[in-house]
């Protein structure tokens, strides 16, 4: 009982400071609203539309990421090391550069439309509820397929090598080996992407069109930026938090663990990969997938490569802030989601603590961050460290999903073994959990990296203008109308996040005994 109660100190001193973060900026902002506020009809709008575009958006991801998932795990082909790797670059960069892209290919005046204006045909408009989705999914795919391709790659080489004798064809093999790992990883993927799109505000404000495609998020930013109404802003941040944890609720019931036990980390056979039809229909879905979230990216970088050496110094300051901030952001969201994630499988606390961020939004936390330090300190003279806590919080939910599968594997495979070699504190650490986890916790650091890199919340709180980080240093670019500038902006921004995402992913593959 004493050795139980010690490992669970660090999963609840964790716990703890998640809990402090989450929920003492939001108590400081209701307590500056004085109470909270009545719900408009705007708002009941808001959220249903929040709730049908994050639910069609999640759905859509997920189904369009099996076969690509699929595809990606059964086939070898020259560089495809490079191509998954890029297949992450849309959900890993600044929404904002992101749409840039998006509208360069699918815009009023991007190729999609000029092609279809030359052969006489109406063009496709990417405003409105049909915009917010398709950018949701152009975003979140890639998130999607790779949960489900480390789904792929943890089933046992035994038991592949095993259909393989059996003579079982693809059908077979989906029925006994692709559904029951579909089923441990689906709502894991679901529940991650739906509460991206449950605080989506980026893609709402610039692709949403109006009232009638918006979202919680834009409505929270409305009632702080315009109507000065923080009680309805807090209002409408305790209604995302409950939407998160009836999602946790919901996904928690319809995940099964997996039940194909440890194997002997045999690489899996390549013979499996059927041929015929199938190589032809996961050529198609490679294809097009690859056109689908790869194009964008090289409109921005054509576009803004030959403009980076002329960037000003202040911009180059302002990427050196970035990397330091998102270092600084990953280490501590590992250092939170790895105990929270060993934690989970044997409390019934660690994985909704761990999820509470999701649920919040980045403006409230930043807001109510600013409100608890400024009467003890100048909040500019905090704006990297503040930064720093916030994208680290913020990632954590993402860690916990990607590390929790690999967790429950883990013990379930291994925890008898090592109870009965006494391999227990520290030595179980490096010698056993760490090494298998290693794959999942690079990919995890890779997230965490990337997303601080690219993100734009509580630093524009904070900022005085002189601590900066790549992504305010861009907006400010665009909002000086100094186009070819923030072009040389967002590609820099975009190759510095691309970079630490592959560095750290390259580093867990390599890591991973199997």
């Amino acid at each position: 009982m004493a050795r139980e109660f010690r490992q669970m100190i660090p999963a609840a001193l964790a716990a703890a400071l998640v809990a402090a973060l989450v929920l003492a900026p939001l108590g400081a902002v209701i307590f500056r609203a004085g109470g909270l506020s009545a719900l408009t009809p705007s708002d009941l709008d808001a959220l249903i539309f929040t709730l049908w575009q994050a639910a069609l958006s999640a759905v859509l991801s997920c189904a369009l990421a099996i076969p690509l998932a699929r595809a990606l795990h059964r086939r070898r082909f020259p560089g495809r090391g490079a191509f998954i790797a890029l297949l992450g670059a849309p959900f890993l960069l600044p929404t904002i550069v992101a749409v840039m892209g998006l509208l360069a290919i699918l815009g009023r005046r991007g190729l999609v439309n000029g092609a279809l204006a030359g052969l006489g045909l109406p063009e496709i408009s990417l405003y409105g509820a049909q915009g917010v989705v398709v950018a949701h999914i152009f975003l979140n795919l890639p998130l999607a397929a790779r949960m489900l391709l480390q789904g792929w790659q943890a089933i046992p080489g035994e038991r592949l090598r095993l259909a393989l004798a059996l003579g079982l064809p693809p059908a077979a093999q989906a029925r006994h080996l692709e559904r029951p790992m579909l089923r441990a990883v689906l709502p894991g993927a679901f529940l991650a992407i739906f509460l991206v799109c449950v605080s989506s505000f980026a893609v709402a404000l610039t692709l949403g069109g109006g009232p009638r495609a918006s979202t919680l998020e834009v409505a929270i930013y409305q009632a702080f930026r315009f109507d000065a109404d923080m009680g309805r802003a807090a209002t409408l941040s305790l209604v995302q938090i409950a939407l998160a944890l009836a999602a946790l609720g919901a996904a928690s019931r319809l995940t099964l663990p997996s039940t194909f036990g440890a194997g002997l980390d045999r690489a899996a056979p390549v013979a499996l990969a059927p041929a015929g039809r199938h190589r032809l229909k996961d050529g198609a879905v490679l294809a097009l997938a690859g056109a689908f979230l790869l194009a964008p990216l090289f409109a921005i970088a054509l576009k803004g490569i030959a403009e980076i050496p002329a960037l000003p110094a202040s911009v180059w300051q302002a990427a050196a802030n970035s990397v330091t901030v998102a270092l600084g952001a990953t280490l501590l969201t590992l250092l939170l989601a790895l105990p929270l994630a060993l934690a989970s499988p044997r409390t019934r606390w660690a994985e909704p603590v761990a999820m509470l961020p999701m649920s919040a939004s980045a403006l409230v936390l930043g807001t109510g961050l600013f409100l608890l330090v400024r009467p003890w300190i100048a909040p500019t003279a905090l704006a990297l460290p503040v930064t720093m806590l916030v994208n680290a919080t913020l990632t954590l939910p993402f860690a916990l999903r990607l590390l929790l599968p690999e967790v429950r594997s883990l013990q379930a495979d291994y925890d008898r073994l090592a109870a009965s070699l006494g391999l227990t504190g520290l030595p179980r650490l490096r010698r056993l959990t760490l090494p298998r986890l290693a794959r999942p916790i690079g990919f995890s650091a890779g997230i965490a990296a990337a997303f601080s890199m690219g993100d734009l919340g509580a630093i524009t709180l904070f900022s005085d203008g002189r601590s900066q980080t790549l992504p305010l240093a861009l907006y400010s670019l665009m909002g000086s109308y100094r186009m070819e500038a923030a072009a040389g902006a967002a590609c820099l921004l975009m190759a510095l996040t691309f970079g630490l995402y592959a560095l750290f992913d390259r580093i867990g593959a390599h890591a991973d005994p199997r």
